[in-house]
């Protein structure tokens, strides 16, 4: 049923059509252009009035406003996720990796840690690896410390390690080779037996060094220690006595006490 107003609407517009009508058909005549143009501005009008009318006027829905995204904002996130989120997550990793951490490390970690992930350790063996403290005592035999086996084993796995001493003569060589393949060095680790070197000299016990450029050198000569503090990262130096030495270079009563001490 059509709305009451709008067909008394309707009915007006035709009347006014009817009279622009006759009207125009005068002003043709008398040709008065002024009265054209008035009456087709009015006309213009009653086409508008008549396009409003045929609108629905039913409730529209509200559409939601879109957030404008800013440029700068955007920017400043993605600058903060790739600066802060890596941060974050090494803090979580870390945490994460001293959760993991058992109560009691293995010595093998205990070895790692200390070393500080070295890759090349030199070691002298009077007084570190062998029972012996002199080359004259090599002369007559050659012993290996028990106690150091776990520890030196836990070194080749993570290092490369080299052995190094001063010998008299060709005989001792065949005893300290002897004395460490029959303790197992050489079959239970990575050491292999061209990775023993001797020399005459305590020079050339310390030129064998330096050619090596280890990260770890352990002795238990104080002077050798001394002379090679400038030129190695890292030293142990094995020795019951109290001597003042360089802070790259650490200090044990033994080669084992070091690493479960």
């Amino acid at each position: 049923m059509a709305d009451p107003p709008k067909t008394d609407l309707l009915q007006l517009i035709k009347r006014i059509g009817a009279y622009l009508s006759t009207k125009i058909s005068k002003i043709f005549h008398t040709q008065d252009f002024r009265s054209v143009w008035a009456i087709a501005g009015f006309a213009v009008a009653v086409i508008f009035t008549w396009r409003s009318l045929r609108t629905p006027n039913g409730p529209r829905r509200r559409q939601p406003k879109s957030q404008p995204h800013s440029p700068i904002t955007s920017g400043f996130s993605s600058y903060s996720n790739e600066n802060l989120l890596p941060s974050e997550d090494s803090r979580a990793q870390n945490a994460t990796d001293e959760l993991s951490q058992p109560a009691n490390p293995t010595l093998g970690q205990i070895v790692r840690k200390r070393l500080s992930d070295g890759r090349k350790v030199t070691c002298r063996l009077l007084g570190v690896i062998l029972e012996e403290n002199t080359p004259e005592e090599l002369q007559n035999q050659a012993t290996v410390k028990s106690s150091v086996l776990d520890v030196l084993l836990e070194i080749t796995k993570h290092s490369d390690l080299y052995l190094m001493e001063r010998v008299l003569d060709d005989e001792s060589e065949e005893k300290v080779l002897t004395a460490l393949e029959n303790a197992g060095i050489f079959t239970s680790g990575g050491l292999v037996k061209d990775k023993v070197l001797f020399c005459s000299t305590e020079n050339g016990r310390m030129s064998f060094v330096r050619q090596l450029e280890p990260d770890w050198h352990i002795d238990s000569n104080p002077e050798i220690t001394s002379l090679l503090a400038r030129f190695i990262r890292h030293q142990l130096h094995i020795s019951t006595k109290t001597q003042q030495f360089p802070s790259n270079v650490h200090r044990a009563s033994s080669l084992e006490q070091f690493f479960t001490g």
